[in-house]
């Protein structure tokens, strides 16, 4: 590596160089310190034989020390200032692709086949916008792409829900269906005093590896069944759970025969307990609730 752009001055000259300015919209803070992003990388690459998928490399901070550990980067940008941005910042690599199309649009699974095929793991990187972290990471949650590992920066407030526990103030509707799909793994914590510019807020890396899941569960009800639970956070979970069956007395009934008690609230209900509503429901309401 020639010299690291995720510094304050190296930042500063290839933004002047080049007539740029962090976009708002498309929520730009680069980051300026070299440590961080060296980190990031180390655990975003798994094998010694990893493609890296990076969604948004900005002016090329992260994409830089990825290509120094990975096989092959390829990312996804949609700002149009970028491509000449990058083909100077990452002129020295050879196993770096940049792809002009919105990371949402594409066919996740197509691209993974694709490296799959030819033996490699594929894993994702990125530093992701805070307005469109969870779209992003439900994309990839949905795409039965064969994705190795996602090791993704975010708001560090949205990643205290992704990796919540239960009987905490974080832990929600999105804790447990992420924690259905995935082990969760903190990484670091990343002051807000290492972007340029400063945003407000403070971030966290997480890392999410796929689990096993019960090929019986049907997503489609399980998911919405969570969500009905925690509709009302302040309700007990029999009230919010009546207005997703329309039956009071059906609620009541599924509830016990879960083992959970009616008084109690979502945010007191494991994973495991949900995943037992969610089997009694199939069995009993054959229908009844909305799904």
């Amino acid at each position: 590596m020639k010299k690291p752009i995720a510094t304050p001055s190296r930042t500063k000259e290839i933004l002047e160089t080049h007539g740029m300015f962090a976009k708002k919209n498309y929520g730009q803070n680069f980051l300026v310190e070299s440590g961080i992003v060296d980190k990031i990388a180390r655990h975003a690459i798994v094998s010694d034989h990893c493609v890296v998928f990076e969604i948004g490399p900005g002016i090329g901070a992260l994409t830089q020390y990825l290509c120094e550990y990975a096989k092959k980067v390829v990312s996804f940008e949609i700002d149009e200032r970028l491509p000449s941005v990058l083909a100077d910042t990452l002129q020295e690599y050879d196993n770096f692709e940049l792809v002009m199309q919105d990371f949402l649009e594409i066919d996740l699974k197509a691209w993974c086949d694709r490296y799959r095929k030819e033996g490699y793991d594929v894993v994702i990187a990125a530093n992701l916008p805070y307005y469109i972290t969870t779209p992003i990471l439900f994309k990839i949650f949905e795409s039965n792409a064969d994705i190795s590992a996602i090791t993704v920066m975010m708001q560090k407030e949205v990643a205290d829900r992704f990796s919540a526990v239960v009987n905490t103030k974080d832990y929600n509707a999105l804790s447990i269906i992420t924690q259905y799909r995935c082990d969760v793994i903190p990484v670091m914590k990343v002051p807000k005093n290492v972007f340029l510019p400063k945003p407000n807020v403070d971030s966290a890396v997480l890392q999410f590896r796929f689990k096993e899941t019960d090929p019986t569960i049907d997503e489609s009800i399980f998911f919405p069944l969570v969500k009905a639970c925690f509709r009302q956070r302040r309700k007990t979970i029999l009230n919010n759970y009546s207005e997703y069956c329309e039956d009071k007395d059906l609620a009541r009934k599924e509830l016990e025969l879960s083992g959970i008690d009616v008084k109690r609230r979502a945010e007191s209900v494991t994973l495991e307990e949900f995943i037992r509503l969610y089997e009694v429901h199939i069995h009993e309401s054959k229908g009844s609730c909305k799904d």
